[in-house]
């Protein structure tokens, strides 16, 4: 029986930011982003990791799975799905968590990997085509129209916070925008990307981490504490991105 669990977290990726449940990988303090280095996503996951399910749970929407590669024994956690011992499985790329409590298992995991959906074999051709990526958005409403868009009093535009992001870093910002993309409950929070219609490739596209629910094509005005050159780990770094902003619609 074919077997895929798709990520459509409901409210981060649900992988405390936005009332999420628990599990989604955080720092075990609990404290923001903005504020301390999380609990070390370090690597990836290699793609395609197969195995047999040799223990398996559900908790706080998730379930639990340790596979037996052959070579190695590995944790992983998905949305919760239907999975029992014995089964071969594929744990696609994700987040690697170092010493990661959860809180309704009282359980400490020396490493597991936090995963979009984990795979029957013959379930999909591509074990990467459901990735944790929250640049993928689980609404999206085609071309947004940008015209109209007018700048925050006392705010920026995109563009600007791109060229002065040296000198806003760590300040607070303003910036009204339409939301492009909304990805929701992924890494413990929802994700927002809004754009003004100002700025050119790389530049024109600000990243929001909020606990807001938006709709593409809300005008929103967001503020928050911009962070520059963010790097999360494993291909998601950001030249700026404003972590817990408070995005409100217009």
């Amino acid at each position: 029986m074919k077997k895929i669990v798709c990520l459509l977290f409901t409210g981060f990726l649900a992988i405390a930011l936005a009332g999420c449940k628990d599990e989604t990988p955080k720092p075990a303090d609990q404290t923001p982003a903005s504020q301390a280095a999380p609990a070390a996503p370090t690597a990836p996951a290699a793609q395609g990791k197969t195995g047999n399910v040799i223990e398996t749970m559900n908790s706080g929407g998730y379930t639990y799975v340790q596979v037996d590669t052959g070579t190695e024994k590995l944790w992983a956690a998905a949305p919760e799905f239907v999975v029992n011992v014995g089964d071969a499985v594929i744990v696609p790329e994700g987040m690697l968590m170092q010493n990661h409590t959860s809180k309704s298992l009282d359980r400490t995991f020396d490493q597991i990997y936090f995963v979009e959906s984990i795979v029957a074999p013959g379930a999909a051709t591509d074990v990467a085509a459901a990735p944790a990526d929250h640049t993928r958005p689980t609404v999206t409403a085609g071309e947004v129209d940008l015209s109209g868009v007018k700048k925050a009093k006392d705010g920026q535009t995109v563009a600007e916070i791109f060229t002065n992001k040296d000198k806003l870093a760590g300040k607070e910002i303003v910036v009204r925008g339409k939301v492009v993309k909304f990805s929701q409950q992924i890494m413990n929070t929802n994700w927002v990307h809004v754009q003004d219609g100002t700025g050119g490739e790389g530049t024109n596209d600000l990243t929001v981490t909020t606990d807001s629910v938006v709709n593409v094509g809300d005008t929103v005005l967001v503020k928050g504490t911009l962070v520059a050159n963010k790097d999360f780990g494993f291909g998601y770094k950001y030249d700026v991105i404003v972590e817990k902003g408070t995005v409100t619609v217009e």
